[in-house]
């Protein structure tokens, strides 16, 4: 069992196994979902709240959502250095300004690669506000309460990323879908 520790990759079975029991623990001690698109929120709050404390606290979001640093808050550096541990152990760790698949397809352009990175973030950050939650709060926390909205956000996160994904790597054929690349 240790061994797995040292696992390249993990079974996704096992992992979807593990996330399910971290759900089922986050409702039964905290009464809430696990999901990390709030997080970054609070870490807005508290560097706002560095500048004009009083702004951050008359804003109705920070009055529902205390921009604090609580268990949900860790979710984010938790994923972040478990990440970084994890190929640590298992031996795949290495820094890369721009990846392999990246530089194939679109050039070596550090910046490019972290412009685009970066305007990713910012849909994504604006995208999980917009649907209210991330993949993980809709697509996990969310599907498992059956809730309807969080099964059709979760439908909308794949179906977005697969298009997406194929309009701008194209199929295996080498082709861009809709003449994009």
């Amino acid at each position: 069992m240790l061994e797995l520790l040292f696992a390249a990759r993990w079974s996704p079975y096992l992992a979807g196994a593990g996330i399910g029991l971290l759900v089922c623990l986050a409702f039964l001690l905290s009464n809430r979902p696990i999901g990390c698109s709030t997080a970054f929120l609070k870490a807005r709050g508290m560097l706002g709240g560095l500048v004009s404390p009083e702004r951050v606290e008359s804003m109705e979001y920070y009055q529902r959502f205390a921009p604090t640093v609580d268990w949900q808050f860790m979710i984010v550096p938790g994923a972040i250095i478990g990440g970084f541990i994890a190929s640590l152990l298992s031996g795949t760790f290495g820094l890369e300004l721009v990846p392999t698949f990246w530089a194939d397809r679109f050039g070596e352009s550090v910046v490019l690669r972290w412009a685009v990175g970066l305007a990713g973030g910012i849909l994504l950050g604006f995208g999980s506000r917009w649907a209210g939650g991330c993949t993980s709060g809709h697509g996990i926390s969310g599907n498992l309460q059956l809730s309807l909205a969080s099964m059709l956000a979760a439908a909308g996160f794949f179906i977005g990323g697969i298009l997406v994904s194929l309009a701008i790597f194209g199929i295996p054929d080498g082709r861009g879908v809709w003449g994009l690349v």
